[in-house]
This record gives C-alpha cells, sequence and structure tokens, in this order.
C-alpha cells in the first residue's frame, strides 16, 4: 500500500526489568515492521531498570531513552513525545501481544479508517496467560463502565495495551495519567473527541518475567480516572434515572398498597423505591462534585456545575436537606403515634414509612452537603484573603 511506504512508524515498549524478554520483543517488533513493508524504529522508555534491560534493548536494535518517573503511564508518554514516527504503536515489552500482528493495527490508521486502533485479548485468552480475577471480572467491569463513559462505544477489551495511531492524535489528547490508567484516559478523551475507535482481535500470549500490574491499586486508579472524566454518563444520568424510577415507584405504592400484580403473585414497589431514591441522590450529588472539581473534565461539562460552589445553593441545600429530615420525622411520628393508640393501620402505611425513611436518609446527605459546602468555601475565600492582603500591601509600599 502506497502510504505505507511514506509514513514512519515508532513501536514504543515501556520497560521496567525486561531482561528475559525485551530484546526478544525488539527483533520481533523489527521483522513484523520489514514484513509489513513498513518504515519505522523500535523505541524502549526505560523506566528505572537495574536488569541491564537498555542494552539488551540497545543490543537487538531499539533506541532506548529514560523516564526517571515511575509508571506505565509516565514511561508510554515519555515515548509518545519522543516518537519520531508519524504513527505509534504501543505494547508491552513481556512478549504478551503478538507482535506480527502490528500489521493489523496500523492498517486501518494509516488508510484513514480509525484514529486509534487497538488489539482485542479476551478472545484469546486463557488461564495460563490471564489470571481469572482480571479475566472474569476486573476487566469485563472495567470495560463496562468504560462503554458507558464513552457513550455506548463497543467495547469488548478496554485494558488493552496493544494499540495504535497517529502521534499528532495522541499528543492533542494531552494525556498525563502516570500509570495503567492511562489506557482509560486515552479511550475516554478519544470518544469525547468523537474520535473513530476500533478493536481488532490480535491475541494474547504468555507473560515472560515478573507482572508489574497491581490488581487493586491499579483497579481503583482506573476506577477513579474513568469518574473523573465521565461523572455525567456515570453518575449523574444513572442518578437521575434512579431518582425518577424512586418516585414513580413511590407514586405506585400510594395508588395501590396492595403491591401490584405479577403474574399471580403481588410485588410491593415500595421497597426497592426507597433504595432507588437515596442510591440516586447520592450518585446526582457525587457526580456533581466530581463534575466541579475534576480538572480533567471537559471545561464545558465543568462549567454547567459552578453553582456547586454557590453559596446561596448550598445553603438551599442545607434548608431543602433540612425540611426533608423534618417531614420525614413528622411521618414517622404520625406513624407511631397512630400505631401507639390502637388504631389501625392505615393501607398506605407502608408507602408512608418508606417514603419517611428516604426522606430521612437523603435529607440528612443533602443537609451535610451544604453545609459542608459552605464551611469549605467560607476557608477557601479566607485562604485567598490572607495570600491577598499581604499581597496588596506590597504593591502599596511599591507605589509609595
Amino acid at each position: 500500500m502506497s502510504n505505507r511506504s511514506v509514513s514512519r512508524i515508532s513501536v514504543v515498549l515501556p520497560c521496567l526489568d525486561e531482561a528475559a524478554s525485551v530484546a526478544h520483543c525488539v527483533r520481533e517488533a523489527r521483522s513484523a515492521l520489514e514484513a509489513n513493508g513498513l518504515v519505522g524504529e523500535v523505541l524502549v522508555v526505560d523506566n528505572g531498570s537495574r536488569d541491564g534491560s537498555p542494552d539488551q534493548a540497545r543490543e537487538a536494535g531499539a533506541r532506548v531513552v529514560y523516564e526517571r518517573t515511575p509508571g506505565y503511564g509516565s514511561a508510554l508518554t515519555t515515548g509518545f513525545a519522543a516518537a519520531t514516527g508519524e504513527v505509534i504503536v504501543m505494547l508491552d515489552a513481556d512478549l504478551t501481544y503478538p507482535v506480527e500482528r502490528i500489521g493489523d493495527l496500523v492498517g486501518p490508521v494509516l488508510r484513514d479508517e480509525a484514529d486509534i486502533v487497538y488489539g482485542g485479548r479476551l478472545h484469546a485468552a486463557t488461564r495460563d496467560t490471564m489470571p481469572w480475577l482480571h479475566r472474569w471480572i476486573g476487566t469485563p467491569a472495567l470495560t463496562f463502565l468504560m462503554k458507558r463513559a464513552c457513550g455506548g462505544l463497543a467495547l469488548r477489551d478496554s485494558q488493552s495495551g496493544f494499540r495504535a495511531f497517529r502521534r499528532s492524535t495522541i499528543l492533542e489528547l494531552d494525556l498525563h495519567s502516570t500509570g495503567m490508567e492511562l489506557n482509560a484516559e486515552m479511550l475516554i478523551k478519544a470518544a469525547q473527541r468523537g474520535l473513530r475507535l476500533r478493536e481488532v482481535a490480535t491475541g494474547y500470549r504468555a507473560r515472560v518475567g515478573r507482572s508489574k500490574l497491581r490488581t487493586f491499586s491499579d483497579g481503583w486508579r482506573n476506577l477513579r480516572t474513568i469518574l473523573l472524566l465521565a461523572p455525567e454518563i456515570l453518575l449523574i444520568w444513572p442518578g437521575l434515572l434512579a431518582v425518577l424510577t424512586g418516585v414513580a415507584m413511590t407514586v405506585a405504592s400510594f395508588v395501590s398498597p396492595g403491591g401490584l400484580p405479577v403474574g399471580s403473585l403481588r410485588w410491593q414497589p415500595v421497597f426497592f423505591a426507597s433504595i432507588a431514591l437515596v442510591l440516586g441522590v447520592l450518585a446526582l450529588l457525587a457526580g456533581a462534585i466530581l463534575a466541579h472539581v475534576s480538572s480533567v473534565v471537559p471545561v464545558s461539562v465543568r462549567r454547567r456545575y459552578d453553582y456547586i460552589g454557590d453559596r446561596r445553593f448550598l445553603m438551599r441545600c442545607t434548608v431543602g436537606g433540612g425540611l426533608a429530615t423534618g417531614t420525614g420525622l413528622v411521618a414517622d411520628i404520625a406513624l407511631l403515634s397512630n400505631w401507639a393508640a390502637g388504631s389501625s393501620a392505615p393501607t398506605w402505611g407502608l408507602a408512608l414509612a418508606s417514603l419517611a425513611q428516604s426522606l430521612i436518609i437523603t435529607g440528612v446527605a443533602v443537609g451535610v452537603f451544604g453545609v459542608v459546602g459552605r464551611l469549605l468555601t467560607e476557608r477557601r475565600r479566607a485562604e485567598v484573603v490572607v495570600v491577598t492582603v499581604p499581597a496588596l500591601e506590597r504593591d502599596v509600599s511599591a507605589l509609595s
């Protein structure tokens, strides 16, 4: 293909103590470039190896650069900046990815059919190549969240580190992650900018050497990145849906206190209504806070939530939370008094009790949010004054 002959390719390999595999990986990458008629380089980014990995990579024909800041993401972003190719292929230096499939990833990018192409692993993963916790729980769970964060993108393996893209495209994404969460940041930012993403099944091989992946800490960093980058899709909209569902079920519980017929049974929506209301309100609050404070959320999204730091809004939360809590307590006291008086419980008593508990819990949550938010806002304003006044005094002294 003609465009392949003019586009230089950089194969970027992050490396930390991979003496057992890096040289083999470099040779495979160089052979794959030649076999696919691609011109380019193999760039190894050493991230503090102590086992001679850089020397072995260099002897195998790679160009070696160094990154002092530890972390998978740090090494890769340094490699992206140092690469001389128009198109970059990233993969690990542990031989897990079938390097000979480089052409399958690079092809759609060179033909301008996709902006980022990544290799799917799960179809070929086995108990020998991927721990069951990663294969059946961690990766599917993160991929599900990533699909939502990317607006319904048809993802199967969001954690694959075998990817191809144009260097100019990846630098425009302004990636900052220092660890494994770089993969999540890349895909979400690409989806937010409307880039074309494509997955190609490439397979997966057994790792050579010791894995650097830390299951729970890296999983948490991925989850944190997803939530910070897409709080609307993952928290706010699901939270709003949960609240609306809870309200609808609460109304249904008052209209039909005996429950709703489901076949030969009767379902009491009142129980799920309370759960939906409480979880929905908490998700709305959490999502709005993250959208307001996250520095990685698009500016247009962050501006929509500037009211979170407004003292008037926080005061309304405090007052509204107090009223909701008070209303729930009054309802509970009324039901308790009715029971103590020996009166028969109203048919809608269960629905009222559920609503009362929801009002108390959500009222306390919203009220506390308002109080804490005001305290933090006032503290921030006080800190600004403390910093600004001495500065003004110096300016006045300088003028005089």
